[in-house]
């Protein structure tokens, strides 16, 4: 049976395609740039109240778990809200939109912000990947990677300037997006698969956890789990070389175990969101979200770069 394409107008004037999809932009620019300003807007009312409420219908995902977990914390500790409270200004905004069939849909903002310095070691840029899954949800942001402005890959654009999206099982990069967060976690978990390159994200975050196992009196363990689904699931660029730009999500726990007379510490923010009572066991939940560059697939394939990550605590449990 041939299948029945229908055209619908949305109130906002983009044409939705049903049955056979059409491959369009995720965006206009002025969406794009509305999106960021709303979210930046929303983001600083959240932040100077201490309110998770006030910006949650502007972040989703890895983004969005960090987010209302931090600000419900310091609503805990700051009942008052924010008292060193700076407005966040996000300028300078260069948008890719990739063009793609169907649903979800996504594009990248690379913006300066006025929390760096904007000359030397310390500039960078924040980079952002908004999400929408249907013509009447909003866009909101689902990950969040602060770079150094030579740290991003330059991506491929058509010659109307939009993006290619990577298919999540994509067969072309060494290893498919949506392989990436088990791999990930099972590799801070043991080492393999050896296919992430050394650095802060890898070899030496498995190093510093390693230190951490046996503190005189206390017994850590961590656990790291994949996280691929739905608002989680990763979301990748082709970049100018045939590689990709991915950005995903893993979910780690870290479980303290004190010795008879041993006391477990417990700090403001963990407090803030723990349940139970802390007895002889911590357990820490965290969110953490990667951003990454994984080469062109094939004999002789490179290995996956790290090259940000942003965790958060999003739970906490004692017993």
């Amino acid at each position: 049976m041939t299948a029945v394409t229908v055209l619908s107008l949305t109130a906002s004037g983009c044409v939705t395609v049903h049955g056979e999809r059409a491959v369009v932009p995720s965006a206009t620019e002025a969406e794009a740039a509305q999106a960021l300003a709303d979210f930046t807007d929303a983001y600083n009312k959240a932040d100077k109240a201490y309110d998770p409420v006030l910006d949650a219908e502007h972040v989703t995902g890895a983004l969005g778990a960090i987010n209302q977990a931090g600000l419900k914390a310091r609503s805990v500790n700051y009942p008052d809200g924010n008292p060193q409270h700076v407005p966040l200004e996000l300028t300078d905004a260069k948008f890719t939109i990739p063009k793609k069939a169907g649903w979800p849909r996504f594009f990248m903002a690379d913006v300066d912000s006025n929390r760096d310095q904007d000359q030397g070691s310390q500039d960078n840029r924040w980079v952002l990947v908004f999400l929408r899954n249907s013509p009447d949800d909003l866009w909101q942001a689902a990950y969040l990677t602060i770079l150094r402005p030579d740290a991003i890959p330059a991506l491929k654009t058509d010659g109307d300037g939009f993006a290619e999206p990577v298919d999540p099982d994509s067969a072309a990069v060494a290893v498919a997006p949506l392989d990436l967060s088990e791999e990930y976690a099972s590799y801070m978990q043991n080492g393999k698969p050896e296919h992430f390159k050394d650095g802060p994200h890898t070899s030496e975050w498995r190093a510093e956890r390693k230190k951490d196992e046996n503190l005189p009196g206390i017994r850590t363990q961590y656990i790291d789990q994949a996280l691929d689904s739905d608002d989680f699931a990763p979301l990748g660029f082709v970049t100018q070389d045939g590689s990709a730009l991915v950005f995903f999500t893993v979910r780690n726990y870290e479980r303290q175990i004190a010795a008879k007379g041993v006391r477990l510490s417990v700090v403001p923010d963990v407090k803030a969101l723990l349940t139970g009572e802390v007895k002889s066991t911590l357990i820490k939940e965290r969110i953490s979200s990667q951003a990454v560059t994984v080469p062109v697939g094939g004999a002789g394939s490179g290995k996956v770069d790290v090259l940000g990550r942003l965790t958060g605590l999003t739970a906490a449990k004692g017993s």
